[in-house]
């Protein structure tokens, strides 16, 4: 079993629940509101945009909600907004909390007309009720503004959804047969909701997902399970193979959700092109020797593999944040593109 991975934010942060409708949330009494899809001070009327243009790949947004103010995010972050929402997913049958960022520059007028790159963020351990990544010690969004401004990465939309329907099982990231369907709800329903708020692009090369521990594996499983979507994946700490005990009784079920079957299988058919940008800890000793016999057997081809080894880093979410700015979202944000009209 995985280790779990606790943060401080954890235990501080109370949740509000929030009323919502089928395939979308709503505001809460005296809740600050957010909308995402409208536009800032002094940019461009969303109704101005070229839309009609089918050749763009900017996907400006389908079905816009109101979200609920749950932080806001200063330093570089410039006093951005988190919101959250419940998400009822049409697809997976799932209703989880969501919650989600943009970068300072998704409200610059300058690119009020442009599509943005997104980064799904998993947390570890079983990752409900919350995502730890929302919290001001880990200050995700905060360094991610602060590492674009300074052009080590791209801007990116932030969206974090929780990982699992409890605290009590783990489950994989995955569609385990008779449970509900979070493989369904990260890549399907989460994915939408996005495209529904926000200015995205019409393309996987704009689409990466990230995540500690349970999340990590999560994040490497969904990539390879879901090339179509998501081009590159940060997996920090992962395991490399399912472990959840709701998998019992489901044994072909579990092999379709092994990230060790399906990166042969990616192999075999020559694509489409992963990159799987691996981080570690120099303290985690039983984790590292996996993940560099994964990418000894399977980083070639269509799988393109870095590895990120923090020192004297542990199997926590600080050790990743630290990491990533150390030079992972730089070669992440090589291979993705970044904010296009």
């Amino acid at each position: 079993m995985r280790k779990a991975l606790f943060t401080p934010v954890v235990a501080l942060i109370t949740l509000t629940v929030l009323a919502s409708t089928a395939g979308c949330g709503t505001d809460t009494p005296k809740a600050a509101p957010v909308r995402f899809a409208d536009p800032g001070p002094g940019t461009a009327s969303q109704a101005s945009a070229p839309e009609k243009n089918k050749r763009s790949l900017v996907q400006f947004p389908t079905r816009p909600i109101t979200f609920r103010e749950e932080s806001r995010v200063g330093g570089a972050g410039r006093n951005t907004p988190i919101g959250v929402t419940t998400l009822h997913g049409p697809k997976s049958g799932f209703t989880g909390k969501v919650w989600v960022w943009a970068p300072p520059e998704y409200y610059e007028k300058r690119n009020a007309n442009k599509g943005f790159p997104v980064m799904e963020a998993l947390p570890g351990a079983y990752g409900y009720p919350v995502n730890y990544w929302i919290g001001s010690d880990l200050k995700l969004e905060e360094s991610l503004a602060q590492w674009s401004q300074n052009g080590t990465s791209l801007p990116f939309i932030l969206v974090m959804p929780v990982l699992n329907p409890n605290d009590k099982q783990y489950y994989d990231g995955s569609d385990i047969p008779g449970q509900p369907k979070i493989g369904t709800w990260l890549s399907k329903d989460v994915p939408d909701l996005v495209r529904q708020n926000f200015r995205t692009l019409k393309t996987r090369d704009a689409w990466a997902i990230m995540g500690s521990s349970s999340g990590g594996f999560a994040a490497l499983k969904n990539v390879l399970q879901n090339p179509e979507t998501f081009k590159v994946a940060i997996p920090n700490g992962p395991d490399i193979v399912p472990d959840s005990p709701l998998w019992n009784g489901h044994a072909r079920e579990e092999r379709e959700n092994n990230p060790e079957v399906l990166a042969r299988r990616l192999i075999a058919r020559g694509g489409p092109k992963v990159y799987l940008a691996f981080q570690d800890g120099s303290k985690e000793y039983t984790i590292l020797p996996k993940v560099r016999r994964f990418i000894a057997q399977y980083g070639h081809g269509p799988i393109t593999t870095r590895f990120q080894i923090i020192p004297n880093g542990t199997h926590s979410a600080a050790t990743y944040v630290q990491g990533m700015g150390e030079g992972t979202m730089q070669w992440v944000s090589a291979h993705m593109r970044g904010p296009t009209a």
